[in-house]
């Protein structure tokens, strides 16, 4: 088994910036990649970014492109998720993801653990 540890939401301002970071334990030698996903109130989960294991491939929805930046620190065993010029429509709960498939995956269905969510809230 894999368990994933997300951390690093809270509430920001309008234009500010938060790191949320994921920890993985357990058996994670047949993860092949890591993703963020968000889901909004009363809304479905999506797909923000991905990371395959090596780092060499990445993936972000349009909606995050440009603003947020996914990347990994293999020595300390984290994903990290940078945002940055945060809007109140990134309001949501996010969720670190991974998944024994490879390249990048971005729908749910592709991922085989799931951490218990982080709540990112932006005031306008």
């Amino acid at each position: 088994q894999v368990q994933l540890v997300e951390s690093g939401g809270g509430l920001v301002q309008a234009g500010g910036s938060l790191r949320l970071s994921c920890a993985p334990s357990g058996r994670t030698s047949g993860i092949h990649a890591t993703g963020w996903f968000r889901q909004p109130p009363g809304e479905e989960r999506e797909f923000v970014a991905a990371i395959n294991w090596s780092g060499e491939h990445i993936h972000y929805a349009d909606s995050v492109k440009g603003r947020f930046t996914i990347s990994r620190d293999d020595a300390k065993n984290v994903v990290y998720l940078q945002m940055n010029s945060l809007e109140p429509e990134d309001t949501a709960v996010y969720f670190c993801a991974a998944s024994r498939f490879g390249g990048t995956p971005k729908v749910v269905i592709d991922y085989h653990y799931w951490g218990q969510g982080t709540q990112v809230t932006v005031s306008s």
